[in-house]
């Protein structure tokens, strides 16, 4: 028996109780007469004592070798600490050492293995079972899957059924890149990695499963950012037989069970938005609404003058920032010059003071009235006090560049409490999007998407009206989940395909099985993937995914811990028929 207890279990009650304990040396004092070993494993940190007087003169010494990350185990007798430590849960007692047994030791570690590290973030991710050791890691991992088991939990408990999908499947040509695995045994083609079970959760709603779940790993070859892995994880779900409020109740009711179980909040209210009003409001389609900053239109206020710049662009846009009167010239240019960054790509800002006696001031006096700038304040809902930022230009891009604005503001201002969970439904999405490079549409969520009731007929006449019977779920500025009612018919399958520039042929080709098993009565169907990467970071109380992740990969796709991806050699090559110039 390795150990009779955890590191983290000792507690007064057990005095004078006879142990045995293993975990690694998180650090020792040395005394001389005497020695302290603080032993770790996941569950905590005891304390173990070698005192000359009560213990032997050779493990006296045995315990003076010992390193950091030592791995060993000891028996002995739990004692009542004389300096206690109320930082951690067994620090009333220690543990006298009778026998100590060195399981493993150990090389120093390139950074501290505590809290507060000194290793940077990429020797930590190389060396990552050792950053694992660390709790603000190991917090994280046991925090994710305390929300995977609740999610579980909850969708039992509504009779979902968790199923399986396969890895290996067909490459498609719609959504991102993805990555393709070469078939050994089917000389010149290929698997794909799914980039989602999309069509294998639809095939089960046609098998009568009814009601699916999944949590599953899924894969995008794309370019990676702080919430972004080429390997993520979905809760994947699909339901038969219902319409969008049916799913919209089923995943407020998960979302609230995570929030009341995970974190003890109550929320009580989603909010409902339609896409078309996110952009106009807040300049994307996944606003936090955990504070106003809602965006002004002023084109109607601001294009009647002379000042060129307002006159000649497509959107006049601004935000009330709260209590910015206070900011300084130089506050504000530095506002101005954050906007320009190429990240941010404006070209300029306009502003405006709105004092606390009702009067305005601002950098575009000579063009405007008190008055002009009175109907800024109202179409702004500006208040006294608050500084009034304008941005001009293209209506998509300027509406970006406001959203990244009042993100960053509001993250400024303190506005963005981690504690508090905004969540909010966005509804009546674009069925199609315009490339505006190559003048085709394409699917805005996936080719599956049905168009809302009664719109199916304008996709001959004006495709970039029709509305998607789709929704996604935001919380905290953050889409964290996403779905739709899914066509189940034919032929309207087959006219969406021919609309996204699908032939016959193509459409039968890659997604032939699917419509011939819609054939075969295929129940009119629905569902919805969360993102649980994401999710789990947002109830953590932080936006980057990478800390919740075991073996998360670097912004360039590499694991640098084993450093892939690598290189085949010339006979693995030639087993799958590949061929590569590239040398090692």
């Amino acid at each position: 028996m390795y150990r009779s207890h955890s590191c983290g279990e000792l507690r007064a009650a057990h005095i004078n109780t006879e142990v045995t304990l293993s975990g690694w040396v998180q650090k020792s004092r040395d005394k001389g007469f005497m020695v302290w070993v603080d032993l770790r494993d996941r569950y905590g940190i005891t304390q173990l004592i070698f005192d000359e007087e009560r213990t032997s003169k050779e493990m006296i010494e045995k315990a003076k070798s010992l390193g950091r990350e030592f791995v060993i185990q000891v028996t002995g007798t739990v004692i009542e600490r004389e300096s206690k430590n109320n930082r951690i849960s067994t620090g009333n007692i220690e543990v006298l050492v009778a026998s100590l047994k060195i399981l493993n030791e150990a090389l120093t570690p390139p950074f501290t293995i505590e809290d507060k590290t000194d290793g940077g973030e990429d020797i930590r991710m190389k060396y990552r079972y050792l950053d694992i050791r660390r709790n603000p890691v190991k917090d994280n991992l046991i925090f994710r899957h305390k929300v995977s088991m609740e999610v579980r939990k909850y969708l039992s408990d509504q009779e979902f059924i968790e199923v399986e999908t396969p890895y290996l499947i067909k490459s498609t040509p719609e959504g991102a890149r993805d990555f393709v695995v070469p078939s050994r045994m089917n000389e010149g083609q290929f698997y794909a990695l799914p980039q989602s079970p999309q069509t294998f959760k639809q095939l089960l709603m046609v098998g009568g499963m009814d009601k699916y779940f999944q949590i599953v790993k899924c894969f995008r070859d794309e370019d990676l950012r702080a919430d972004r892995q080429p390997e993520f994880t979905q809760i994947d779900c699909e339901m038969a037989f219902v319409e969008q409020e049916d799913i919209l109740t089923i995943f407020e009711g998960l979302t609230r069970h995570l929030l009341k179980e995970i974190n003890g909040v109550d929320v009580t209210t989603f909010p409902r938005i339609l896409y078309d009003d996110a952009m106009r409001l807040y300049g994307n389609d996944k606003p936090d609404i955990r504070f106003e900053m809602k965006f002004g239109e002023l084109n109607s206020v601001a294009q009647h003058k002379e000042f060129g710049v307002f006159n000649n662009a497509e959107l006049v846009v601004g935000i009330a920032v709260p209590g910015g009167n206070k900011y300084t010239r130089k506050e504000i240019d530095k506002l101005i010059d954050w906007v320009k960054r190429p990240q941010v790509g404006a070209l300029g800002m306009v502003y405006c003071r709105v004092n606390e006696d009702g009067s305005f001031k601002s950098s575009v006096d000579k063009f405007y009235t008190q008055e002009d700038l009175a109907q800024w304040a109202v179409t702004t809902n500006a208040k006294p006090g608050d500084l009034i930022c304008i941005l001009s230009g293209k209506t998509n891009k300027v509406r970006a560049q406001l959203s990244a604005l009042r993100m960053e503001l509001a993250e400024r201002l303190g506005l963005r409490d981690p504690k508090v969970f905004a969540p909010l439904w966005v509804i009546d999405f674009p069925l199609l999007e315009l490339d505006e490079e190559t003048g085709h549409y394409h699917a805005m969520h996936h080719p599956f998407t049905s168009p809302k009731p009664g719109q199916m007929e304008l996709l001959d006449t004006n495709p970039g009206d029709v509305k998607a019977n789709a929704y996604d779920l935001v919380l905290n500025g953050n889409e964290i989940g996403g779905g739709s009612i899914r066509i189940h018919d034919k032929h309207i399958q087959a006219t969406m395909l021919r609309h996204l520039g699908f032939t016959e042929e193509e459409a039968k080709a890659q997604f032939g099985f699917l419509m011939d098993a819609f054939e075969y009565g295929a129940p009119p169907h629905g569902g919805l993937a969360f993102g649980l990467d994401r999710l789990v970071a947002i109830l953590g109380g932080q936006e980057t995914i990478r800390d919740f992740i075991a073996f998360p990969k670097n912004n360039s796709g590499r694991d640098v811990m084993i450093d892939a991806p690598a290189f085949l050699d010339e006979h693995q090559l030639k087993e799958l028929s590949l061929k590569s110039d590239i040398q090692a």
